[in-house]
């Protein structure tokens, strides 16, 4: 039982600025901006919403296939995935590209500016579906414009359900292109910036959404999470964190989560909270694939910040 993992591979160059962005950027001089950022720490990671939504859904135990284009720069992450047994069946090579490059600034408030070279990512409609096999579940996250309608139609015509993960794609669809996903959709998950971009875009509510889908998963930080269906709705809370040290990729990890739940057929309020302590598991280190914790700890952790035994 697989989950086929339709987005990005990229690699993510973090700095970090020893500041906050609100006091350098000012608001009656936005229209011609000009700042400069001191970025003294900088680092280079493995990155992309497939990766990383990969990486953390098999540390959970699941099976992450993730499918994605990338460029003739990609060795050093191929060998990153071998190593941690993940697989690259259905990672195909775009012969004159580079790979997806992200340059993410972040202050000390955790506010991020990102600077994104789609490079591969804009051939992704070029993998299939089709072309995965066992697939049970699939997600269609943050990837090139074409190859995410492509990926949700395939999906519906697969009966394979997946979740809608528009991330910060979403401003490349109009209110009748996001309408076609959530028709498609099993399940949409967005956070709360990206949910009010989608509400305007669409002029639907919640109320309105779960009719069409299993569930609405809205992701708000710190604050945890709201989980609507057409029942109830959840009000995750977020897991105690041993230090804020990087929220890039926190989402994915919450993803990877999410995707372990649905799999596993567990209960809504459990599968948000296996997805939250995720997350908060991904923010105490830098990066997006260089957490590590085994089952046990995760258990051990799940029950110390929720106060029940996790069954994985």
């Amino acid at each position: 039982m697989s989950a086929l993992i339709c987005g990005s591979f990229a690699f993510d160059t973090i700095m970090v600025f020893n500041d906050k962005f609100k006091n350098h950027i000012l608001p009656e001089q936005v229209h011609i901006i000009n700042v400069s950022f001191l970025v003294p720490d900088l680092r280079r990671e493995f990155g992309g919403c497939a990766g990383n939504i990969a990486y953390n859904l098999n540390m959970l135990g699941g099976d992450a296939l993730p499918m994605g284009t990338v460029g003739t720069d990609f060795a050093s992450y191929a060998e990153w995935m071998d190593t941690c047994d993940i697989p690259r069946t259905h990672v195909t090579t775009i012969d004159h590209s580079y790979s997806a490059q992200a340059f993410i600034t972040t202050d000390t408030d955790d506010n991020q500016i990102t600077a994104f070279h789609p490079g591969a990512m804009n051939y992704s409609h070029q993998n299939k579906v089709s072309q995965a096999k066992e697939v049970t579940i699939g997600i269609v996250s943050p990837d090139g414009r074409q190859g995410m309608i492509e990926h949700a139609s395939q999906f519906v015509a697969a009966e394979i359900p997946f979740i809608f993960d528009p991330g910060q794609g979403l401003p490349m669809f109009d209110g009748n292109e996001l309408l076609q996903f959530i028709e498609q959709a099993s399940w949409v998950i967005v956070n709360d910036y990206e949910w009010q971009l989608m509400q305007e875009r669409t002029a639907l509510t919640a109320q309105e959404i779960v009719k069409r889908v299993r569930a609405l998963i809205v992701t708000k930080g710190a604050e945890g999470s709201m989980i609507y269906t057409d029942k109830t709705l959840y009000s995750i809370p977020s897991a105690k964190v041993k230090a804020a040290n990087d929220p890039t990729g926190c989402g994915d990890a919450f993803r990877g989560g999410l995707l372990y739940g649905l799999m596993k057929d567990i209960d809504w309020e459990t599968t948000g909270r296996i997805a939250s302590l995720m997350g908060a598991i991904k923010i105490e280190h830098h990066g997006t694939q260089n957490h590590r914790v085994t089952i046990e700890e995760f258990k051990q952790r799940f029950k110390e910040n929720f106060g029940y035994t996790l069954l994985m």
